[in-house]
């Protein structure tokens, strides 16, 4: 076991082989009571020592039906799945050997500057996935011992889903300072960020080299940090996989009193009729309310999300990618073969579908910026077009994650050499990607004159 101290106090983490993992650290306080339905509030310091060594608990959520696609792909294993609680802020972080893991409880702060600057490690701050409703950072996909291997800080995290964390009312935008409501999710993953900032460098970290990435629900959730202020220069790279973009209308999101509209529905529909009430609800009642609410009044399900509120977002992410108010990093951006708008039909006549096109499109739209104004920095397009072996679901939404998170081994699937060949070339490619800013000489940035697109596929 291995021991450091952050800011709440020590920690003990777990050493595996070549690495040591912390899981289920808090980064936040317990959202529950009066702070549901709150901007989540620092963590209160803690005596002794935390023992970080099982992961924390996940938001409250509908399961994945028994037996459904996802649910045999990612959910089958029950080691992975922890209780469902609102008390559910917490993060994991993976740390290559033990270096810069510092023994015997010694602060970081402690030590020169300069005799802990050769330690500093790359870091990546995972967003999963789950269409703002579900999800949770310790999924059997994703673990952090590859990049650990690789010299890679990695930081996954939970954060509030569904109505936990995307409930708009006006009474929740009356009693804020800043008279919004609705993204507790997104100013979770913000609190996140700045506890990876504050903390990163007593794991031996380099907080000034966090990249940021996310899939799905988590991609448009890293498209929304970097379009926030509030995240000031806490991010120095980011990877969109399958819900980044531009023009890329996968959630409809929604301005604030919209937002609010939605969420007096849904108070309606739970027939409260205070926030005292409210927040009074058992939380396996707001999530039943949650289940039915979305049954009744929306196709795909998806009515929690974020909301443009002037505050956490500004603007659309469109707008902010027309008036050049993105993070002027490098970017990582791909999708899928078989993604999310690409049918079968689509992609017989060549047609690739929303995603990937969303990718393309910000790629060109960031290049020709950069053009005009001569400040910007490279992006990487990839497309993952791997059809997985098993069955016949081919390239599908959240194919790659096994690859670049380096667990098929944990999957159903009788993945072969050829896989572990294009996962560790994946793995190479996204750690590269984290320690400097290029994935390998092999992957050119996208330019108007060489529109370069990195193919993965065995």
């Amino acid at each position: 076991m291995t021991e450091v101290k952050i800011k709440q106090g020590y920690l003990k983490g777990v050493e595996k082989d070549g690495y040591t993992v912390f899981m289920g650290v808090p980064y936040a306080a317990p959202p529950v009571g009066a702070l549901r339905f709150c901007a989540p509030e620092e963590c209160a310091p803690w005596e002794g020592v935390y023992h970080a060594d099982r992961f924390g608990k996940t938001c409250w959520q509908e399961r994945e039906e028994k037996g459904s696609f996802y649910d045999v792909e990612f959910y089958r294993n029950a080691d992975y799945l922890t209780d469902f609680d609102e008390d559910c802020l917490y993060l994991n972080i993976w740390v290559p050997g033990n270096e810069g893991v510092l023994e015997k409880s010694v602060s970081a702060k402690d030590i020169p500057a300069e005799s802990f600057s050769a330690k500093k490690l790359p870091v990546a701050l995972w967003i999963h996935g789950g269409a703002f409703n579900h999800g949770f950072g310790h999924e059997m996909e994703f673990d952090g011992a590859e990049y650990a291997k690789r010299g890679v800080i990695l930081v996954t995290i939970n954060y509030r889903v569904g109505v936990f964390g995307y409930l708009a009312h006006e009474w929740l935008s009356r009693e804020s300072s800043y008279g919004i409501s609705g993204n507790y999710g997104m100013l979770d993953q913000i609190a996140a960020l700045r506890w990876v900032k504050e903390n990163i460098e007593a794991f031996g970290g380099d907080a000034g080299n966090i990249t940021i990435f996310g899939q799905s629900a988590g991609a448009i959730s890293v498209q929304g940090l970097v379009s926030s202020d509030l995240t000031k220069d806490y991010i120095a790279k980011a990877i969109m996989q399958s819900g980044g973009g531009y023009g890329t209308s996968l959630v409809n999101m929604t301005a604030l009193a919209e937002a609010e509209e939605t969420g007096a529905e849904f108070v309606r529909f739970c027939g409260v009729e205070s926030l005292e009430a409210l927040r009074n609800m058992r939380a396996e009642e707001l999530l039943e309310k949650q289940t039915a609410f979305c049954k009744k009044f929306s196709e795909q399900g998806l009515i929690f999300m974020p909301n443009i509120d002037g505050y956490v977002l500004k603007e659309y992410y469109n707008s902010a990618i027309e008036n050049g108010r993105i993070k002027k990093i490098p970017y990582m951006i791909g999708a899928t073969l078989n993604d999310i708008a690409a049918s079968p039909e689509q992609l017989a006549q060549g047609i690739r579908g929303l995603l990937y096109d969303g990718c393309i499109r910000f790629a060109q739209m960031l290049e020709r910026q950069k053009k005009e104004s001569g400040a910007g920095n490279a992006i990487y397009v990839y497309d993952f077009v791997r059809q997985l072996p098993g069955d016949e679901a081919g390239a599908f939404h959240s194919a790659e994650l096994w690859y670049m998170f380096g667990t098929y081994k944990r999957c159903w699937r009788p993945f072969t050499g050829e896989d572990a060949r294009l996962s560790e070339k994946m793995l190479d490619a996204w750690t590269g990607f984290m320690k400097n800013g290029a994935p390998g000489e092999e992957w050119k940035p996208y330019t108007e004159e060489k529109p370069y697109v990195q193919v993965f596929d065995v």
